[in-house]
């Protein structure tokens, strides 16, 4: 069995874990609009829809990767876990519920932009290579 057999399973997890994302930062957002109007519910909902399309797109680049395919799902799944600590920590504080746990935000943001960077190198790995 070649590495691209197995190729197709990991990155279906992962867009399956991106469509939740996605999903849950709609909702974010309607509650945003309509139940609990703060500018930190309706950021968490935009961090969530917008880092679901980056996963998706991360997600196809490991799907094509010959040489970094690795660093690229690692981007993706730090950026998953990064954006749903940030966003799930801000949404339980907006609806007045405690939060996840101390420092879940920060952690998790500082998670996103290291995923962020995750993808940066992932990039200059296929570049280099190409």
């Amino acid at each position: 069995m070649s590495r691209f057999d197995e190729t197709p399973r990991a990155d279906l997890g992962i867009a399956v874990a991106a469509g939740l994302l996605g999903a849950a930062g709609v909702t974010l957002a309607a509650v945003a609009a309509h139940r609990v109007p703060t500018p930190a519910m309706a950021s968490a909902a935009q961090m969530l829809m917008v880092h679901a399309v980056a996963v998706l797109a991360i997600s196809a680049w490991a799907v094509r990767s010959a040489v970094a395919a690795g660093w690229w799902r690692t981007a993706a799944r730090a950026m998953l876990l990064g954006v749903a600590l940030f966003s799930g920590d801000i949404a339980l504080r907006g609806f007045e519920v405690g939060q996840l746990f101390p420092m879940a935000a920060p952690i998790g943001g500082s998670l996103t932009i290291l995923s962020w960077v995750l993808v940066s190198i992932a990039a200059a790995i296929e570049w280099r290579r190409s």
